[in-house]
């Protein structure tokens, strides 16, 4: 097992990338690809007391920013991080890539370089989501904007054999997120996909609500991009705050930092429970290989944690699991129901 990991990528870049390579290789024994430039990623190597590890350089004289088009950027910088790291997995150089680069250059990068699994129209970018009951898979969380009601459907097929096959969830249960629990309630997309989930193998348990989500009611939650970007960052911002006021309130007294001391070990467990740099990255479900997008602010055991999530999906043969699929990852079109007209 090889991860590519993009050297370039994120906001802390290329400091943090490379000492999470640095971290993964020396904690997991997992031997990692740095693609960037060789100069570059060579002195920031350096380092690091690591000359034993199983990490080496792949030479990227370019990369793609935050800000680029994710399209544009793709198709006129050949030699970008990115674009070499998918072309290392696919000439079987390595088993996957990581970025915590631009999520819509990643994806683009992925269709372009690797493909879709067959019957397969628009991959997924999945999240695993703390819950009150451990955690959940939310899909898709920033890929695809705008769906229709069987690209959904495909988002609970895959979600479900992720939950299976990765996260060890022998019989995931799969809601579709909408703003209220009856059939009727949601968008037009929302009703018709909640009646082609309701005609495939799946263990359905209907529409759930944004409060049920951290409740644990669900194993994978399904939306599209936008409304599943939306719930993610909303999350974050809201354990962000509730931290920070905690640490306003412990601090304007005496009695409060004493408690503190008494609930310093609880408090640590809640932080870890909660921090996104524990679950690592987000996979792009439906492309003929393994890509994880990690978080764009992530630090050195964020990036770790990401290449963690790529050899789990390495080991689990996620990529062979969606294409074996007797799911087949097809959309069924419900029966026409007779209403009188012509």
């Amino acid at each position: 097992m090889r991860i590519a990991l993009d050297a370039m990528g994120g906001d802390h870049a290329p400091t943090e990338p490379v000492a999470g390579a640095v971290l993964a290789a020396r904690e997991l024994g997992i031997p990692v690809t740095l693609v960037g430039p060789h100069a570059v990623v060579t002195a920031e190597l350096a380092r690091h007391r690591c000359e034993s590890l199983p990490v080496d350089i792949v030479d990227a004289p370019d990369q793609i920013d935050m800000a680029d088009h994710p399209v544009q950027a793709v198709r006129r910088r050949p030699g970008a991080s990115m674009n070499v790291g998918v072309r290392l997995v696919k000439d079987g150089r390595a088993d996957a890539f990581v970025t915590a680069g631009n999520t819509g250059a990643a994806v683009v990068a992925g269709l372009f370089g690797l493909g879709r699994l067959p019957s397969v129209e628009r991959p997924a970018l999945a999240t695993v989501f703390p819950t009150a009951k451990g955690h959940c898979l939310i899909l898709d969380v920033g890929a695809n904007s705008d769906c229709r009601p069987h690209h959904l459907l495909q988002f609970a097929l895959m979600g479900d054999r992720y939950a299976r096959t990765v996260l060890k969830i022998p019989l995931p249960r799969v809601g579709l997120l909408s703003n209220g629990e009856e059939e009727s309630k949601g968008n037009l997309v929302v009703q018709e996909a909640h009646q082609l989930l309701k005609g495939v193998e799946l263990n359905f348990v209907g529409n759930v609500e944004g409060k049920d989500v951290p409740r644990g009611l669900t194993d994978v939650v399904v939306c599209d991009g936008f409304v599943g970007n939306v719930l993610v960052k909303l999350a974050e911002g809201i354990g962000e705050f509730t931290f920070s006021l905690l640490r306003e309130e412990i601090s304007a007294s005496p009695m409060g930092l004493l408690g503190a001391l008494l609930l310093r070990p609880a408090l640590r467990r809640i932080k870890h429970r909660v921090d996104y740099e524990e679950y690592g990255g987000a996979p792009v479900l439906g492309l003929n290989g393994v890509v994880i997008v990690a978080h764009g602010r992530s630090r050195a055991r964020a990036v770790r944690n990401a290449i963690r999530v790529a050899a789990q999906a390495i080991e689990g043969d996620l990529v062979g699991a969606l294409a074996k699929s007797p799911l087949a990852l097809q959309p069924r079109t419900p029966p026409i129901q007779a209403d009188g007209g012509c």
